[in-house]
């Protein structure tokens, strides 16, 4: 008996160890690739990238795709799919800025656009978790009805948020730092960090693992399946909802088709960054250096002499070597 018990914690162990060593090359992998891509850079143009104007000029834009790869890797490593936050983040736009046209109250504004977010995140999961519709058909389901929504709201017409310079809310959310740090950069550092603890050393994190592994198994756990995946997309219409924020007022102007184009950029931050597609295994690091690839590819691309035609190409290139270096890496077990 005391040997079959010693034998079973050694397995333990060892399973352990082995999850844990895939784990530290799963990271070293994703820093090698963004270690490689930026060789690149600074080798093809070195002028423009020894300069501060280009990091930025990265500053202020790849926060949007950065914050709404950390709840979307959430998502995917349940096995799970969500289309539709780049609609949600263009109808929670919409309403904040049209709250804010109306009543001045920037306040209220940010209240009602967050809250926006939160009831198209419960909407997802109620259509998911309840109704039982598979997620990547539910979500392009939300995908079209919120662009639709967005286009009959607005009715094609933008909305200036000129009025919101100057106040609180829009200094803690886009003003530069001592005029060299724009604030979204902090907000983007802090939110990863954050996600980090929650998906590594909190038990919501274990649990979102648990479920994207094994969902029966996890519920024969005691894990409360249905609310964990609710909060997850509850979290993505939240973040969605924020991102809505900051990119109002970075440009202080809404226009209906804020939203478009961060749907594959962001997909592919989770994917380049190594959140397995199987679902069970996810890494928030990962979609965080995601995020800096995608963030900087097109500019780099440019920078080095290339035309815009080669951006697509080499973002479907990066994606396949990335992806493929990552599955001989960790494999999925059946």
């Amino acid at each position: 008996m005391l040997k079959n018990e010693i034998k079973a914690t050694r397995n333990k162990k060892l399973i352990f160890d082995s999850e844990k060593f895939k784990k530290s090359k799963l990271t070293i992998g994703i820093l090698v690739v963004f270690m490689f891509i930026y060789l690149i850079y600074l080798i093809g143009n070195p002028k423009v990238f020894t300069r501060y104007d280009i990091y930025y000029s990265f500053m202020s834009t790849i926060p949007f795709t950065a914050i709404m790869a950390l709840p979307l890797t959430l998502i995917v490593t349940l096995g799970k799919i969500d289309l539709s936050f780049p609609s949600v983040l263009a109808f929670s736009a919409w309403v904040y800025s049209y709250v804010f046209a109306v009543t001045h109250n920037l306040w209220l504004a940010t209240l009602l656009c967050l809250l926006t977010g939160v009831i198209a995140g419960l909407l997802n999961a109620y259509l998911i978790e309840s109704i039982r519709i598979p997620s990547i058909v539910a979500t392009i389901g939300t995908m079209f009805f919120f662009r639709g929504l967005v286009n009959v709201c607005a009715s094609g017409r933008g909305i200036s948020l000129v009025g919101a310079k100057g106040t609180f809310l829009y200094n803690i959310s886009v003003e530069r730092i001592y005029g060299v740090v724009p604030a979204q950069a902090v907000w983007m550092l802090v939110l990863g960090i954050a996600f980090w603890f929650l998906f590594n050393r909190h038990k919501f994190g274990v649990y979102v693992s648990f479920v994207g592994d094994n969902r029966e198994s996890a519920r024969m756990m005691g894990i409360n399946v249905n609310a964990v995946e609710t909060i997850c997309f509850i979290m993505m219409g939240f973040f969605s909802a924020f991102v809505a924020i900051l990119s109002n007022l970075e440009v202080t102007y809404f226009w209906p088709s804020q939203g478009q184009g961060y749907l594959m950029t962001t997909l592919a931050a989770v994917f380049i960054g190594g959140t397995s597609v199987y679902g069970g295994k996810g890494t928030i690091f990962g979609s965080f250096i995601g995020a800096l690839i995608i963030g900087t590819l097109e500019a780099g691309i440019i920078a080095i002499g290339l035309t815009g035609f080669w951006i697509e190409l080499i973002y479907g290139l990066i994606i396949i070597i990335a992806v493929s270096i990552y599955a001989r890496i960790m494999p999925k077990t059946t």
